[in-house]
């Protein structure tokens, strides 16, 4: 039976599939009910995150007579009592997406409306604050064109819906039955459910209407009959009458069918993001070289699925939201004719230079699609297009259940293929192979896998493991052999166990699951039975659950290569067996070679978490696997050597490994292998060891050392690319300063300070580029600066810290300040926000360029690679010693991204 190393409680319960996400920074979010709650892994019982959904006004659509009112079509909007909205789909962007380079997140109601939030990272709260209204944007487009050719009959379509609603809800099990199957399976690891919310898809109807702060009025006569009036559902009016006729409408008068089909259209269900995608910068209205832009698409009751270009930031901040979101209307898709309740993006990118995209769509009818996108229309259309993708597969056309969730996967060894899964409502899943480029679609299967609607799906392992749960509860884990799918146990061993806020064991359904970054922790989203809860203290404050599964001992195929494991590594851990170690081993190597991919953002959190995990009770299990890793990324392969041994060898060659290894190997060092000191400590180079065995003392002395070289590689990097921009942009007579968004050499004068400090270590190279920038005219940057407090001269002494010679007073005794400085120019830094490195510690108010992290293998000439981006260079707000995303430090109270 598998346990959970920590199980985190929530004041409202999910109610749709896929209620959890996780981010690419390494935030959960979980839609529960009214909220959505938002959750760092790290540190789950601490600070959270918050979006309360509020109750949205009607959009205008026009006036309906009062004879209509009961034709089928309206009968969902008559009938329709939500008193307050729910969350229904909810999303997260990519990295990149929010002003501070983090990830929008879009909340899709059962109103219809989807909105774009940010973290508040300069507001000082708790609240998520709104960026967005994709609903309101949808409703002036279709009304400034009056509708068009989408202002049609829905009457077939809402007979269709309500009929798969219908079909929908006789899915479900009574709470009876539920009860007796938890009682006869207590000891599968897996507890029944009964559906403890009314049916979602029963409400046709739910309101489509959307919060609007203006509405556009709508040119027409002035209706005074008394056969005519506008319908306005009860739940957003409950003081009006559906009979008061306002005493001037603006408003045209519209049948039913025309009612019922705008409002389809903007009853949206599903959200979802694609990938970033490049952009040609003559075309992109943010002036930033190698611009990208995400694809949002929001599936509404229609069928229709409207497409928006999401455009990055123009520069990142902590500071303050400098301008707004650029959001473009792409096109609109009649994808099907029924309920969209799905949609999932994936990116085939076998051709660096034209990326192809794909969106798979799934409908209440049953039916499953794939589409392929037109690049030119998706990324540089300036207008609304109807067919911004074409149809390239129907892989379903039509089942007697509805389509509840789907997943894609894009195995990196098969750069044609896609792997795709879909659960129903009947409680099956099928799995396809889908050859893109051949156009066969292969059916590994159909599994009878759950007793009631499939709530979430997610890959992992690079299409290599699935894992499907279930509003009856069971969490299903499964593994691709061949052509097929074989089920086996979610992994019951555990590295650690982490004493958690102890909460019931009565869980009733499992409404969602989510991969972490690295694919070592799945997350699982839980109802509670509240009927079997203390009504005073746990049924108030824990209506739900979200468990965290460490599955990187989760068995599969490409483990049948795997050497065996090293009997020493397993000294002191005699609780594993053997082959589960093995396979951790094989998935935390594989993880850490995916991120050796620079598309890959870097947060190794759960990487970091199990090696600390294991490093509590078989420290040699974890030298191992690092050693491991170390010889591969720095030989190609394995040499068995020992610490002692192959640490000199790598610190000798660290000039031969790309920038991206050195990052993974810098936060290895920090993290797990010197856990012990704090980061200050290590940036000071304090090697006081006190308390230490000489056998501890002398290890992580290796440790430390190899981490000093790697950073010291790093910052000549730096420095190198520095200089050579800066006497390419003096020999072309360019100017020092740049637009936002762009990297500039600056601090020179730090700098070259640096080089003659260590002129014992620095190489030849790069004393030959400081010698040369020296002679040229001196950059704007003192040599010497001042103290922001005392106005005192602060000397170069230290890369990390600056100290002022203070202001002495009457006594003859000066105060000193220590001042940061910042990590990428060395200058002293402001007192105005800065960005942060959870990992170092380290500050900086300038960004690093994006060509620090690209970097090869081999030592690059800076001068050449300076001459083709002379003008200008984009930053990056990454660190440049760990490469994970810098951020604004927040309060201990506020809640803010852990990427390691």
């Amino acid at each position: 039976m598998a346990l959970c190393f920590q199980a985190v409680p929530l004041v409202a319960p999910p109610s749709y599939p896929n209620a959890i996400a996780w981010s690419d920074e390494n935030l959960i979010a979980v839609a529960s009910g009214h909220l959505v709650t938002i959750l760092n892994p790290a540190l789950p019982f601490g600070p959270r995150g918050l979006i309360t959904v509020p109750v949205g006004e009607p959009f205008p659509f026009g006036v309906v007579d009062r004879k209509e009112l009961l034709s089928g079509c309206l009968l969902p909007t008559c009938l329709s009592r939500d008193r307050r909205p729910c969350v229904r789909s909810i999303a997260w962007s990519p990295l990149g997406m929010a002003p501070n380079s983090g990830c929008l997140l879009a909340v899709c109601t059962t109103e219809g409306c989807v909105k774009l939030y940010r973290p508040p990272f300069c507001d000082f709260g708790a609240e998520w604050i709104e960026v967005m209204d994709i609903s309101e944007r949808l409703y002036d487009y279709l009304a400034r064109i009056n509708f068009g050719k989408f202002d049609v009959s829905c009457t077939e379509n809402s007979d269709a819906t309500g009929h798969r609603c219908a079909e929908d809800s006789s899915n479900f099990i009574s709470k009876k039955v539920y009860k007796r199957r938890k009682t006869t399976n207590k000891g599968s690891g897996t507890i029944s459910e009964p559906c403890r919310r009314k049916n979602k898809d029963s409400n046709v109807s739910s309101d489509p209407h959307t919060e609007m702060e203006t509405v556009p009025e709508i040119s027409c006569g002035q209706l005074g009959d008394e056969n005519s009036l506008q319908i306005v559902p009860m739940s957003n009016s409950k003081a009006k009458s559906l009979e008061q006729i306002p005493e001037k409408c603006m408003l045209p008068q519209i049948t039913a069918s025309q009612y019922a089909s705008r409002s389809a259209m903007l009853s949206s269900l599903a959200v979802a993001w694609s990938p970033l995608l490049p952009l040609s910068c003559e075309l992109c209205p943010v002036p930033q070289t190698g611009s990208s832009v995400s694809l949002l698409a929001v599936g509404c009751k229609s069928g229709n699925i409207s497409i928006w270009r999401v455009y990055i930031p123009e520069c990142y901040s902590v500071e303050c939201s400098r301008g707004p979101t650029t959001v473009t209307l792409v096109g609109l898709l009649q994808a099907h004719l029924s309920w969209i309740t799905s949609i999932s993006w994936a990116l085939l990118a076998s051709d660096s230079s034209n990326p192809q995209i794909l969106l798979a769509t799934g409908s209440s009818d049953g039916s499953v699609r794939i589409w392929l996108g037109n690049d030119k229309e998706l990324l540089n259309s300036s207008e609304v297009n109807s067919t911004p993708l074409f149809l390239l597969k129907k892989v379903i056309i039509a089942d007697a259940a509805p389509v509840s969730v789907l997943s894609l996967s894009m195995p990196a060894k098969s750069m044609h293929k896609m792997l795709l899964a879909f659960g129903k409502g009947s409680g099956s899943f099928e799995v396809w192979n889908c050859d893109i480029y051949s156009n066969n679609f292969e059916k590994f299967g159909s599994y009878d896998a759950h007793d009631n609607v499939v709530t979430g799906l997610a890959w992992a392992f690079d299409g290599s493991c699935l894992y499907s749960c279930s509003q009856d509860n069971f969490v299903r884990s499964w593994i691709v052999r061949g052509s097929s799918l074989c089920e086996v146990p979610i992994p019951s061993n555990t590295p650690h166990l982490r004493s958690s806020a102890d909460h019931p064991d009565v869980f009733i359904s499992c409404i969602g699951v989510a991969m972490s970054p690295g694919n070592l922790v799945v997350a699982m989203a839980r109802n509670l039975d509240l009927e079997l809860l203390d009504p005073m203290y746990q049924a108030r404050a824990q209506k739900a659950v979200v468990e965290f599964y460490w599955i990187g001992g989760q068995q599969l195929d490409r483990l049948s290569n795997t050497a065996p494991l090293d009997v020493k590594a397993l000294k002191g851990f005699p609780g594993f067996p053997e082959k589960e170690l093995a396979c951790w081993e094989s998935n935390i190597l594989w993880s850490l070679k995916k991120y050796e991919h620079l598309d890959e953002p870097l947060v190794v959190w759960d990487i970091i978490a199990s090696l600390l995990a294991f490093k509590q009770t078989a420290s040699k299990f974890v030298e191992h696997i690092l050693l491991k890793w170390l010889s591969f990324s720095s030989t190609g392969s394995e040499v068995g050597l020992p610490a002692k041994k192959l640490l000199p060898c790598i610190s000798a060659s660290l000039s031969k490994i790309n920038s991206r290894q050195l990052h993974l190997l810098n936060i290895i060092c920090r993290r797990v292998m010197l856990s012990e000191l704090k980061a200050n400590q290590i940036n000071r180079k304090l090697e006081n060891l006190r308390g230490l065995s000489s056998a501890e003392g002398r290890q992580l002395t290796m440790w430390m050392e190899l981490l000093f070289s790697s950073e010291r590689e790093l910052r000549e990097r730096l420095l190198g690319f520095s200089f050579s921009a800066s006497i390419s942009r003096m020999s072309h007579r360019a100017t020092t300063a740049s637009r936002p968004g762009y990297w500039y050499p600056i601090g020179l004068a730090q700098m070259e300070q640096w080089v003659a400090l260590n002129h014992e270590h620095a190489r030849d190279q790069l004393k030959a580029l400081a010698s040369e920038v020296g002679r040229h005219e001196r950059s704007e940057c003192a040599a010497v600066e001042q103290c922001s407090y005392c106005s005192a001269l602060v000397p170069f002494d230290s890369p990390e810290v600056g100290f002022c010679r203070g202001l002495e007073g009457e006594s003859g005794i000066g105060q000193s300040h220590t001042l940061p400085r910042c990590a990428v120019s060395m200058q002293i830094c402001p007192t105005t926000p800065l960005w942060f490195c959870i990992c170092c510690s380290r500050r900086a108010f300038r960004l690093a360029p994006e060509t620090l992290f690209s970097m090869p293998r081999n030592r690059v000439d800076f001068k050449s690679s300076t001459k083709s981006s002379v003008v200008e260079v984009p930053s990056k707000p990454l660190c440049p010693f760990c490469g994970i995303l810098l951020q604004r430090l927040q309060p201990d109270f506020l809640l803010s991204a852990s990427p390691v």
